[in-house]
């Protein structure tokens, strides 16, 4: 396995010379590269409104990742590519399931780079989920009739699958379905026992879900501080994470918890990787704060599609997870793993059918409230799970296994590498960048996830939302604007506390479109390109060719 500490990135051509001569051999040409020319068709993935009809749009934007294997500057990309990253030659197996289970890339000619924002699902994923519907009864696993028992099975099943596949002990964790990562968070939220004394500890650095749990914890006397990030990397300072991190009461045990209170707690939150900048934060931050006293909230979501999290190692209190953003199918079902002694700290704020083993409607008012929550995760899933749904979750960790989270990891790094390089050789003529990165511009301690920004000749700033429509019309998705994580967005553009808390001063008078009015030029954001399971050599070298084409063109002439 390669580390992302192995992968050294270098430029493979200078920014003046886009225009190697040289033939690539017949043995480089991906089996894409065969396919026949009526397949190579625009993407007709795009929303109707960025659709660029064929016979207007220009030969270079019509032309599909698949047919690239036979462009001579690619072909000696690729040669070099290859050389300097050899181990990506050991990913060819994510080559071969492309071609047989990811067939509508290539056939539509259509670059993915949003695997941040969603992961792509196979072809053989749904077909295995539907042959086991279409093969059995199940029912609502909340019954005990004879198919509801065999779906509670299954759901029981993959709960223990997704355990091994994290590598967390049964005696330590259990899993909680929810709708998604923000679900997991809510529920960490809603049920912690924030109180005065106790502390919301967090990174600049943070999905929204991750800092909407403030008004949780300022609802309930606690206090709420964020750990700053450098400009420069957008890292956290590890002086300030030091600082915050001193140790609240005398502690006893690898995983005791000091406490002002019984019912108060301290939470530390960060993300394993920013979904904004790709910035990998250290795990070993976990048993940092524990030692200090905090109970750690991780946020894997990001991170886990394309990197091993292995909790037998890194023990966290709580973990969210989305499934689809590992293998694209099923959405809506999330999971929070959490820790048993953690897990006994949590309060839900109600119940529901489903988390109770006995209520009552005469005894409400009585001591002890009359309901009684049932132990365990059936306490917080509230009424009944996607239970048809959550078997395809276990066909998408045989799936995502089959090749090996390594490999994936592996091949990505490799060609976020290149990607770094590349982009940032992109000069003007007169020399100025036509990228900015916003984070590592190499891959110590990064995931495959770009922030980015294309800038004109003058250094005039083209707006993300720009960026993104003129990706649609070439076929390749992106993502743009500040991605649900107005901190590293904040720190990167520049903005001041000051700026942002204008917006937000006559907030509760203001209609809607007023505030929009307000907000009008605090909005900017950043192009995102993420890359995952199925991205390819074309594919990257095809977006590339996208921002080369920024090259010495004046921001009003881009049009919109």
């Amino acid at each position: 396995m390669i580390t992302t500490h192995d992968l050294t990135p270098t430029v493979m051509m200078p920014a003046h010379d886009l225009t190697p001569t040289v033939m690539m051999p017949a043995q480089d040409l991906t089996p894409a590269a065969v396919m026949p020319a009526q397949d190579l068709t625009p993407a007709a993935v795009m929303p109707a409104h960025d659709l660029t009809p064929a016979a207007v749009m220009p030969a270079h934007d019509r032309f599909p990742a698949a047919a690239l294997a036979g462009n001579t500057a690619m072909g000696a990309a690729l040669r070099d590519f290859e050389g300097r990253y050899p181990a990506y030659a050991g990913t060819a197996v994510l080559d071969d399931l492309r071609a047989r289970d990811y067939t509508r890339l290539d056939a539509t000619g259509h670059v993915y780079l949003d695997y941040t924002g969603g992961g792509l699902y196979a072809e053989s994923q749904l077909a295995r989920h539907r042959d086991l519907l279409a093969g059995a009864v199940f029912g609502n696993p909340h019954s005990q009739n004879v198919p509801s028992r065999g779906m509670g099975a299954r759901v029981e099943a993959t709960r223990a699958q997704i355990l091994a596949f994290f590598r967390a002990s049964p005696e330590e964790y259990e899993v909680i379905f929810t709708p998604n990562a923000t679900g997991a968070l809510r529920l960490v939220g809603e049920s912690y026992p924030f109180g005065p004394g106790g502390q919301y500890l967090l990174t600049f650095d943070n999905h929204n879900s991750v800092n909407g749990i403030r008004q949780f914890a300022r609802a309930n006397g606690a206090s709420v501080t964020y750990v700053p990030l450098a400009r420069a990397g957008l890292r956290v300072s590890e002086g300030a994470l030091a600082r915050q991190l001193e140790p609240v009461a005398p502690v006893r045990g690898r995983f005791a918890r000091r406490r002002s209170g019984p019912a108060t707690g301290s939470l530390f939150a960060f993300p394993a990787q920013s979904n904004f900048s790709g910035v990998q934060h250290p795990l070993a931050w976990i048993a940092q704060a524990q030692a200090a006293g905090y109970d750690v909230l991780l946020d894997a979501a990001a991170f886990a599609p394309s990197n091993r999290l292995d909790l037998s190692r890194w023990h966290p209190d709580y973990v969210a997870l989305s499934f689809y953003k590992i293998f694209g199918y099923p959405t809506g079902i999330g999971a929070l793993l959490v820790r048993k002694p953690a897990l006994a700290k949590l309060r839900r704020p109600w119940y529901a059918g489903g988390t109770i083993t006995f209520s009552s409607v005469r005894a409400e008012a009585a001591p002890g409230e009359g309901f009684y929550l049932t132990p365990g995760p059936a306490g917080f899933e509230d009424g009944t799970v996607d239970y048809l749904g959550i078997p395809a979750v276990g066909i998408g960790l045989d799936h995502i296994s089959s090749v090996g989270i390594e490999t994936i990891h592996t091949r990505v790094m490799c060609l976020t590498g290149w990607l770094l390089d590349a982009l940032g050789a992109l000069r003007h003529s007169n020399g100025a960048p036509v990228v900015r990165i916003y984070g590592p511009a190499g891959t110590d301690r990064r995931g495959a996830t770009i922030a980015m920004n294309f800038f004109d000749p003058a250094g005039v700033l083209i707006d993300s939302v720009r960026a993104e429509r003129r990706a649609n019309r070439a076929g390749i998705s992106l993502r743009s604007g500040c991605h649900c994580n107005p901190g590293v967005r904040e720190v990167a553009l520049g903005y001041s506390a000051q700026q942002m808390a204008a917006a937000f001063q006559d907030k509760d008078r203001l209609r809607y479109q007023e505030f929009l009015h307000v907000i009008d030029g605090k909005t900017t954001g950043a192009a995102r390109a993420s890359l995952g399971l199925v991205t390819t050599f074309a594919d990257v070298y095809r977006f590339w060719e996208f921002a080369s084409r920024f090259r010495d063109v004046p921001s009003d002439a881009l049009g919109a």
